[in-house]
């Protein structure tokens, strides 16, 4: 198990690039399943859950190429579909929760698949029933084994239909599109997700010969078609990283530059950022935040306390909350965090108040941070226990006096390619035990 040596309190100063985005790579590399013919993805970001995906989708007999630091070939003209059958994909798939989009591209082209209970991080209850709910009304059949953990999925006769989602999941509804592109007929889904990541999986299907109108609304219409062909697509910049980095420029008073934002697919990210006061000025993709001395949250309207939570898009992504929490701790005022869809992911601030933080924790969904108005911080020793809780600890021993020790940043490797290369790039001292 690595861990991470942090000596606060450096001055930061630079360009960041972001990674390709983590969640859209988890749904396009998926879709690759669907089409015999090649396709080529650039921007894939080099993190351990994409390169466990596609280690996972090789095993299948899918050849794949390596075009650049960034860029794949992948060919699926010689599906292994009896690698379903076998220990080491039980083994493979309930390791990574991204495995779960799977099931709608391997149903849709073969008919039948095969799922161990994934894995992923433990932040709360993460339920499948939106995946498998929209399958069955496809036309799917589910059958659960309790003792081997193992679902198992006939869909030989899928026919399009009209859905009305439990929920926005964007990976749910993922799913179920790339089912529905093979099915036969037309489907219609009501309260699709509409996330960035959605709309470019939507488009890229398009591309290869699918049928899908309403891309970027929560409804969505798909003519089944009867075969997709290859394609070229470039993943979007990861908004959840360009989030962190802002946070980490206001809580360590550093000037950053972060290149190539696609600012348009930002959403309400850097509004929201805006009314914790941090700074920051758009020059074409790039977005500049100066050094700010103090920075102060906003309130609302009549004065009272500024409220900052999560909802489906066009909301506020819950993948940042954990990065405005951080970020209010150095600013100056009081902002209350409700964090709606899980209920441990507030968890990890037991560190930041050990660390000087004033924090209250309310229940296991909302908590009220105090700003200490630029107070230093005090390094401590503590563990990542989920990607996005990793980077806010991180930042927050980047802003604080002395060193800190993070252990487990396996997690953090999960969602940030080489994240202490880049900010020693920048000023940082971080080392890698």
């Amino acid at each position: 198990m690595s861990s991470f040596l942090i000596e606060g309190g450096r001055s930061l100063q630079g360009e960041l690039q972001p990674q390709g985005a983590k969640n859209e790579a988890l749904q396009i590399l998926c879709a690759v399943l669907l089409t015999a013919e090649p396709v080529i993805i650039h921007n894939v970001p080099n993190i351990r859950d994409v390169n466990k995906l596609i280690e996972l989708i090789g095993c299948f007999n899918v050849t794949v190429e390596k075009l650049g630091a960034e860029s794949y070939q992948f060919t699926a003209n010689n599906v292994n579909i009896d690698y379903l059958e076998t220990a080491e994909f039980a083994d493979k798939a309930a390791a990574l929760r991204g495995s779960v989009m799977l099931l709608g591209p391997l149903l849709a082209r073969f008919g039948k698949a095969r799922m161990p209970k994934p894995g992923g991080d433990k932040i709360g209850r993460r339920r499948l029933d939106t995946h498998f709910i929209g399958m069955e009304k496809l036309g799917a059949r589910f059958n659960y084994d309790p003792e081997t953990s193992f679902y198992s999925i006939d869909g030989t006769n899928l026919t399009g239909c009209y859905m009305l989602l439990d929920e926005a999941s964007v990976t749910g509804t993922a799913n179920v599109v790339m089912a529905a592109v093979l099915a036969k007929g037309k489907t219609t889904i009501y309260n699709a997700a509409c996330e960035p990541y959605l709309q470019q999986l939507c488009s890229m299907l398009n591309r290869m010969g699918a049928k899908i109108s309403g891309i970027g609304s929560n409804l969505l219409t798909i003519e089944g078609v009867e075969s997709l062909g290859g394609t070229t697509h470039t993943m979007l910049p990861d908004m959840i990283e360009i989030g962190s980095f802002i946070g980490l420029a206001a809580t360590s008073n550093a000037e950053i530059t972060i290149k190539n934002a696609r600012v348009d697919m930002l959403g309400l990210i850097p509004e929201v950022f805006r009314k914790m006061g941090i700074q920051m000025e758009f020059k074409g993709d790039d977005i500049f935040i100066p050094r700010q001395d103090r920075y102060e949250i906003d309130t609302f309207i009549d004065g009272s306390i500024l409220t900052v939570s999560d909802a489906p898009w066009p909301g506020f992504t819950p993948d940042l909350l954990s990065i405005v929490l951080v970020t209010a701790v150095q600013a100056r005022g009081t902002v209350l965090i409700h964090q709606k869809m899980f209920e441990s992911r507030l968890f990890f601030v037991d560190k930041l108040i050990e660390m000087g933080a004033q924090i209250i924790l309310c229940d296991p969904h909302r908590c009220t941070v105090i700003g200490n108005d630029r107070r230093k911080l005090r390094g401590i020793k503590m563990s990542s226990p989920d990607i996005r809780a990793g980077v806010s600890l991180l930042i927050a021993a980047l802003a604080a006096e002395g060193n800190s020790v993070i252990e487990n940043v396996e997690q953090i490797d999960r969602g940030y390619q080489n994240i202490d290369g880049r900010l020693n790039a920048i000023g940082a001292n971080i080392t890698r035990l």
